[in-house]
């Protein structure tokens, strides 16, 4: 059998196709970094939605354009000869593994984590109002198809609980605080704005299960809360207090761990304000209670959560809570639960559920026995589990990018190595065939100018569609 060759530089000799499935950063950076370490390589990027970026448009907070300024590198991949964006397009339903298989050298899983962790608590999975995870609060308010109908009350109540301590339960309490003036200058929704407008929320209290050093929030996201307008800031200042105290060598050798405290010990002067925040410490949710309802036709609002209070055992580098026996009962008429999110499987790949993950060594796809699964990998999320920021994803982009350049180099057995690939030449006339109507980076571009002609009339950067149909109708016009 002849064995394929893929030349690093010579242009000449057969292409290598690679597909990536998901448009986030992890499939844009690795995209660019094959490109730019393996110059004859065609790159095809599916996405399941008609509008690419993923978590850069639905996830980063819509007070932080900067963040957002990513999309510039995203714009010049796009724009290169040797990519091809289609949109519309889901993995596992419109296409499968068997199609890509025998039009691609190469496929890099990149499409994130898609669904939230729970509690598994008491009335967790009971029909009450107004609880919901914080991924589908972000993704409402930044108009993500997926969740344009959550509808959250915020006029039944002035309190919301925010349960757990990672910079989406900031960024989620620091949008129910904001001056409305504020957020109507940045691109989040209208109908989103609306909602806010005439909110009633005027208290957010952040849950954590452990104490203030084993929070998972960065400065940057602490200092934006503390400095929000007529706001007070409550906490446990004598734990703080404490907790400082008794770990002062540790802390005063943690750069970021000490900037934090000092923050939060900063935030003892924020004792004014008509709005207020909270930070509470060693508590645990142990179920969620409704209001009572006597007609069950109509829907129960939550009414209060109970916590389980805990106690710090074991050294600092692993900290864990402890029920002491004693509970709380914290009345709210919103919570929003914040406890990370999680990957799901998709058909032709292994995963582990415990942590999440399609199982891989640097990017390479592993098989349930740790073997080199021939020209599959991951990259982003679903490579090394929900967490790190932005940057994180490239460099984790970078090195699956580095990996599969390697492999062409060595000359690794790929997807199959002895007919010639066509990429999306031959997939997306499959694809329309199957009745599916697929999205270009050229009709995406319309969809933005759209967009952004919608937000200037409002002064705003943009005004997202927030249903996928209404994007479509664009590219009828």
């Amino acid at each position: 059998m002849n064995k394929k060759k893929y030349s690093t530089f010579n242009t000449s000799s057969s292409p290598f196709h690679l597909a990536v499935i998901g448009s986030g950063p992890a499939g844009f950076y690795t995209a660019y970094r094959v490109l730019k370490e393996h110059p004859n390589t065609l790159v095809d990027m599916y996405e399941a939605l008609p509008i690419p970026f993923g978590l850069v448009r639905y996830g980063v907070a819509p007070d932080h354009p900067e963040v957002k300024n990513v999309q510039n590198r995203f714009e010049e991949v796009a724009k290169d000869s040797r990519f091809t964006f289609i949109g519309n397009v889901k993995y596992g339903e419109d296409l499968t593994l068997k199609d890509l298989k025998l039009q691609y050298d190469a496929i890099v899983f990149s499409y994130g984590a898609g669904q939230e962790k729970t509690l598994g608590i008491r009335n967790e999975n009971e029909p009450i109002k107004n609880i919901f995870s914080a991924r589908a609060f972000v993704g409402w308010y930044n108009g993500l198809p997926q969740y344009r109908d959550l509808e959250p009350d915020l006029i039944c109540s002035d309190t919301a609980v925010v349960i757990g301590q990672g910079n989406v339960a900031l960024d989620v309490s620091r949008i129910l605080l904001t001056d409305i003036v504020e957020l109507s200058k940045t691109d989040i929704t209208e109908y989103a704005l609306e909602t806010l407008k005439n909110s009633q929320i005027r208290n957010v209290i952040i849950i954590g299960r452990r104490g203030p050093l084993q929070v998972s929030f960065t400065a940057k996201e602490l200092r934006e809360m503390m400095n929000l307008p007529n706001t007070k800031f409550y906490t446990d200042f004598e734990l703080i207090k404490n907790e400082l105290s008794t770990n002062v060598d540790i802390i005063s050798k943690d750069r970021p761990l000490k900037r934090l405290m000092q923050i939060l010990e900063k935030g003892m002067e924020n004792t004014s304000g008509y709005k207020s925040w909270s930070l509470k410490f060693l508590r645990s949710p142990d179920e969620f209670i409704a209001h009572e309802n006597d007609d069950p036709s109509r829907p129960k609002y939550v009414r209060a959560v109970r916590f389980h209070i805990n106690r710090l055992e074991g050294p600092l580098e692993n900290r864990i809570a402890v029920p002491t026996g004693e509970m709380e009962e914290l009345e709210t008429g919103l919570v929003l639960k914040s406890v990370g999110y999680k990957s799901i499987p998709l058909e032709g790949l292994s995963f582990d559920e415990n942590k999440g993950i399609v199982p891989n060594h640097k990017g390479k796809i592993l098989d349930n026995d740790n073997n080199e699964q021939p020209g599959l990998y991951v990259a982003g999320w679903l490579k090394r589990g929900p967490q790190g920021v932005i940057a994180t994803t490239m460099y984790d982009a970078y090195e699956t990018a580095e990996v599969i350049v390697s492999d062409i180099k060595q000359d690794k057995p790929m997807l199959s190595n002895d007919t010639f690939k066509y990429g999306s030449k031959v997939i997306i006339p499959i694809l329309h065939q199957r009745g599916i109507r697929t999205v270009s980076y050229k009709d995406w571009k319309k969809i933005e100018e759209k967009e952004n002609e919608a937000g200037r009339a409002k002064h705003k950067p943009r005004e997202k569609f927030g249903r996928v149909e209404d994007a479509m109708q664009v590219l009828d016009t």
